[in-house]
């Protein structure tokens, strides 16, 4: 199974390259929010985050990361941190090979950097912090090293938070999930929601429907057909709005967005259907982090909550290991247990009813402890979980 994935997501890149006419190349940006990050730190740390396709400013899952890096810069003068994007997948680890020789830690947030492996082999005196992947070996085999830390996240339980919330809310009865590239990430994502909509149909007195378009169905990285809303790219805003416009012509009104800077154009075409039929007519729910600033517009505010994953802080603590000489590599799954899932319920932050609110803080409870574990694409020993509509705990 393992295998396979590397084989098929070898297959991914080839066809961006083919895609995109060529290979991409890699451009410094250096657009983070603190200006002198890439000045003197002759005794600190060199730090580089290598993103791929979207950048640092996509507004959710890479800035986050690179905001957790942002956090560690502040705190110690002196340290380089620069960020570099590739925009072509299929260049994802060439980019990181071009840069290695010149850092002391390289950050790469990404299924597509599983990769690394052989590299940090390679170079022992580097330090790698890989997000929402283990790395493999050439023979596609899941293995950890003392210079990676690898961190996965359980989506799964955020995309139920999702889920449940927008069972809960829904004036239609008819809800969505819009994913960017079907890796095991984003299926996660899917199927959590999935689980969470049946979860408060069957518990909580909701009748939801799922709203699927079938020009937008997907497979994951082994083939398996997964369904869903993919947009297939994670820095398409144009093909994101489309999905969007296309779900909310179908009568959904409510929209979990999980699908990077793909999902700006979503949001912008809950923003121009709300303008047109007033605040409150639709929603979308954030993904990764609180995105409650980026859904507000002129009669409003879009947001109904977001689904998250505590990514900033865990690569800001690796780092201070690092710095720390306490660093240790392996391959970890954070979860609810370690207050590393969740959903935003901050007042001011999210537009959740009181009853809602009082349903996802049970359901929190039930899912930290593990009366609850929703559906996800891989189980731990990487084979495929399947029927989001049957987990435990329903």
């Amino acid at each position: 199974m393992k295998k396979l994935v590397v084989v098929v997501l070898a297959l991914i890149c080839a066809l961006s390259m083919f895609g995109c006419g060529g290979g991409g190349t890699s451009t410094n940006t250096n657009t983070g929010t603190t200006g002198d990050t890439t000045t003197s730190g002759d005794e600190g740390l060199r730090v580089v985050i290598v993103t791929c396709p979207s950048g640092v400013d996509d507004g959710s899952f890479n800035q986050d990361n690179y905001e957790g890096a942002v956090a560690f810069v502040d705190a110690n003068p002196g340290t380089v941190l620069d960020p570099i994007r590739e925009q072509d997948v299929a260049n994802a680890i060439p980019a990181v090979e071009a840069v290695v020789a010149d850092y002391d830690v390289i950050i790469t947030p990404g299924y597509q950097f599983a990769g690394i492996y052989e590299m940090a082999v390679d170079n022992p005196e580097k330090k790698f912090i890989l997000v929402d992947s283990f790395p493999a070996d050439a023979d596609g085999n899941e293995v950890a090293a003392d210079n990676i830390y690898a961190m996965q996240f359980a989506e799964q339980e955020a995309g139920f938070f999702a889920g449940i919330s927008a069972a809960l809310e829904t004036k239609t009865g008819k809800v969505a999930v819009v994913n960017g590239i079907a890796y095991p990430s984003n299926v996660n994502y899917q199927f959590g929601f999935m689980s969470g909509v049946n979860y408060a149909n069957k518990n909580l007195s909701a009748n939801a429907t799922i709203v699927e378009l079938p020009s937008y169905a997907s497979t994951d990285v082994t083939g398996a057909d997964v369904g869903g809303n993919y947009i297939g790219d994670f820095s398409d805003e144009a093909t994101g709005k489309v999905v969007g416009e296309a779900l909310l012509a179908e009568g959904v009104d409510i929209i979990f967005v999980a699908a990077g800077a793909s999902g700006n154009g979503v949001f912008t075409a809950v923003k121009e259907y709300n303008q047109a039929n007033g605040a409150g007519s639709a929603y979308v729910i954030g993904c990764d982090v609180d995105q409650f600033d980026d859904g507000a517009y002129s009669g409003g505010n879009i947001v109904l909550t977001s689904a998250t994953k505590v990514m900033s802080p865990n690569v800001t603590k690796q780092l201070n290991n690092i710095k720390a000489g306490t660093f240790a590599g392996g391959n970890y799954i954070l979860t609810a247990e370690t207050d590393s899932t969740g959903y935003i319920s901050e007042a001011g932050r999210q537009q959740l009813s009181e009853q809602s609110l009082a349903e996802l803080e049970a359901a929190y409870i039930l899912v930290k402890d593990g009366t609850i574990v929703p559906a996800a694409n891989f189980n731990g020993e990487g084979g495929a979980l399947g029927d989001p509509t049957n987990f435990k705990g329903l």
